[in-house]
């Protein structure tokens, strides 16, 4: 839950403070380490319409790109994820500049931004808009972000590059295939010891074991 007292040890849990319609968080478990920070609402997102102001100051003219936040997704403190309410600088245009007498043909939206189930976001952190951050990537501490993020994937620097994945690609391929973050909470929490793990026949085969149990 929100604390009053902020410390590097407590966390924000998305889905008790977000109260923007445009940001959707999926289960119970995505944090927001918010020690050094504001909200994540009033500190990581940027340029969302949807926010107290921009909800009673104005009617968008366009429509509002989303963001989606899967569970048990980890966001470092001061990380930054950029969306769409600010794309009014055309760069195939001569001037950059928002005049508002153009401001409708200069919008360019970027799409939505999605950071899939069980991805980090370390600290210090830029998503750029229209980013998909795939399952359990990780962005590492200062990256900027500005290509998709395969699952399981680490990138770092600016601009962000893979570094390595976090698994061999057969074992990625099984992970995904198993699809854990759609797992009902009873299975997700009997098999948790072998998602602490990095033994995949193991979890496959409880998995399955699971599965045919419960038929």
């Amino acid at each position: 839950m929100k604390n009053d007292i902020k410390h590097w040890s407590k966390v924000e849990l998305l889905h008790e403070t977000v109260k923007n319609p445009n940001i959707h968080v999926r289960g119970t478990h995505s944090y927001y380490s918010d020690a050094w920070s504001g909200s994540f609402e009033d500190s990581v997102v940027r340029y969302l319409y949807g926010d107290e102001y921009s909800l009673k100051a104005w009617e968008p003219a366009w429509p509002i790109d989303q963001l989606h936040i899967g569970d048990y997704v980890c966001i470092g403190a001061e990380a930054v994820i950029l969306l769409g309410g600010n794309h009014t600088h055309r760069t195939d245009w001569f001037s950059l500049y928002p005049f508002p007498e153009v401001i409708l043909d200069a919008y360019s939206g970027k799409g939505d931004t999605i950071v899939s189930d069980g991805a980090w976001i370390g600290m210090r952190a830029m998503v750029m808009p229209g980013i998909t951050i795939g399952e359990g990537a990780i962005v590492a501490s200062g990256a900027i972000v500005t290509k998709d993020v395969a699952p399981y994937t680490i990138v770092a620097g600016n601009p962000a590059v893979p570094i390595k994945t976090r698994f061999p690609q057969a074992v990625i391929d099984k992970l995904l295939a198993l699809q854990v973050y759609e797992w009902p909470a009873e299975k997700f929490e009997a098999l948790k010891p072998l998602l602490c793990a990095n033994e995949i026949d193991a979890l496959a085969l409880a998995s399955e074991k699971f599965d045919a149990g419960r038929s």
